[in-house]
């Protein structure tokens, strides 16, 4: 079953969006959160041990997706990727969908036993159908698995 990373700056977002998605009906989904940072002075941020240490809980050969909110949450996980294997690396396809609405989608299409490619489009076109006063070619892209 394809797994499902969420990265966020907030541990407290990505907690919920994890909530969101466990409360899903069905199979539960391999699902694992990065969020926010373990400084007390400064909770929010990215790190990309955190991000590389939840995508190894969740890895298996169908996959795994990775939904981030913020720019610097995406260099974090692309740090974090590129310190697997090559041959995991290419099962590790981060993915710029709308946060909630991706990490459902990819959850109910995952349960389904969806391929990552399919589970990321229909990702992706939930937060179209969300958020339709952004135009297709800016609100949600989907990064290469690997930069060969």
């Amino acid at each position: 079953m394809v797994g499902l990373v969420i990265v966020t700056h907030s541990a407290t977002l990505a907690q919920g969006v994890a909530e969101l998605v466990r409360g899903l009906p069905g199979l539960p989904v391999p699902l694992a959160v990065a969020g926010g940072l373990d400084l007390p002075e400064r909770p929010l941020g990215t790190d990309a041990y955190r991000v590389q240490t939840a995508i190894a809980q969740v890895y298996s050969e169908d996959g795994v997706i990775v939904l981030m909110d913020l720019g610097s949450a995406v260099l974090s996980a692309e740090m974090a990727r590129d310190g697997f294997p090559p041959e995991q690396r290419g099962r590790i396809v981060l993915c710029e969908a709308p946060l909630v609405e991706g990490a459902v989608a990819a959850a109910v299409q995952g349960r389904g036993g969806a391929a990552v490619a399919t589970a990321i489009g229909l990702s992706i076109e939930c937060g179209l159908s969300a958020a339709s006063w952004r135009s297709r070619s800016k609100r949600s892209r989907v990064l290469s698995p690997t930069r060969a």
